[in-house]
């Protein structure tokens, strides 16, 4: 049991540092390479940060672990919004003025309603994760011609700010990109292994380890990153690591851990308590987001300490469901 819990401690220790090495290796490279800066933020920094989603939910996909796969996905979406935009807002309140945020928003609203539709079978076969998959290109296309069309907009100044305070040479950048990524799939190996470890100790199921323990874990670069914009004033980043990364979570992570390994017989759970959740908080980040008496959306101290308490109640109804409490 010991060595599972060190593995675990160990493997976000790891895969926090790379994932932070691995965005900043990569957009180095990309814009030493002549990618526009707005394109960066969203694609390289946006996305990028749910790189250990990616790779733990792969290599649990892989190992035969497909529950903890699909629960590290949603509940990173969780995650995200109830925890991470929760405290980066009781930090300094979030205020939305990118216009590209606010057309991403209603978009991660329709990815997760299309998720929900094909969790309605409890199941996700091998063609719906190609579906899912499909889905995140075709994002990925919008998020391009986005780039294109908006220049100037308020992302984009705020990336220039990062890239500048993280400015390294070519070099430096891809071998950051390279040690990053090596580190990312090595500690996702032991943070999986010792996660599926400790959910048989204790007679745990795989889903409910990624909804919370790993969930948490591999979510931390985005919280970092997140509370680091928000303090230097760089709101849009931090939202839009979050919009960002959800989009990510449900089209590429979900999309290959199916791929992978197709999951039959999903819990009833997923569907009705997870997906439910993780509805309801993206319908509440849309409504702060935009704000209907004000110009610009703000989600202030307040709706942190909401969203905050959401994530409490959330976590304790799981740990009481099993301890058979409810």
């Amino acid at each position: 049991m010991i060595l599972y819990l060190l593995a675990i401690v160990a493997g976000f220790v790891i895969l926090v540092w790379s994932a932070d090495k691995f965005v900043d290796g990569a957009a180095s490279t990309a814009k030493h390479l002549g990618m526009p800066t707005l394109l960066i933020g969203i694609l390289i920094v946006g996305f990028g940060t749910s790189a250990p989603e990616m790779v733990v939910s792969a290599i649990a996909a892989m190992e035969g672990n497909p529950g903890l796969a699909l629960g590290n996905a949603i509940g990173s979406n969780i995650v995200n919004v109830a925890l991470i935009l929760g405290v980066t807002a009781l930090v300094s309140p979030i205020v939305v003025n990118s216009n590209i945020v606010k057309k991403e928003i209603p978009l991660l609203l329709l990815i997760v309603f299309i998720i929900g539709y094909l969790l309605l079978d409890n199941s996700l076969t091998f063609v719906e994760g190609i579906i899912l998959l499909a889905g995140f290109f075709a994002l990925v296309a919008w998020s391009i011609i986005s780039a294109m069309r908006n220049k100037g907009d308020s992302l984009e100044a705020d990336m220039e700010e990062e890239l500048i305070e993280h400015e390294m040479s070519l070099k430096a950048g891809i071998l950051w990109l390279l040690v990053g990524l090596v580190l990312l799939i090595g500690s996702s190996r032991l943070l999986v292994w010792g996660s599926v470890g400790v959910a048989h100790e204790f007679g745990i199921s795989d889903l409910i380890i990624g909804l919370t323990i790993v969930a948490l874990g591999t979510s931390l670069p985005e919280l970092a990153a997140s509370v680091m914009a928000a303090r230097k004033g760089e709101h849009d980043i931090a939202i839009g690591n979050v919009v960002g990364s959800n989009m990510f979570n449900i089209l590429a992570v979900i999309g290959i851990a199916t791929v992978i390994s197709p999951m039959n017989n999903i819990p009833l759970e997923v569907l009705q308590r997870d997906w439910i959740v993780m509805l309801v908080l993206t319908l509440a980040l849309l409504l702060m987001s935009y704000g209907f008496k004000a110009k610009n959306g703000v989600i202030n101290r307040i709706e942190g300490t909401i969203l905050i308490v959401c994530y409490i109640a959330y976590n304790t109804y799981l740990g009481l469901s099993l301890t058979g409490n409810i």
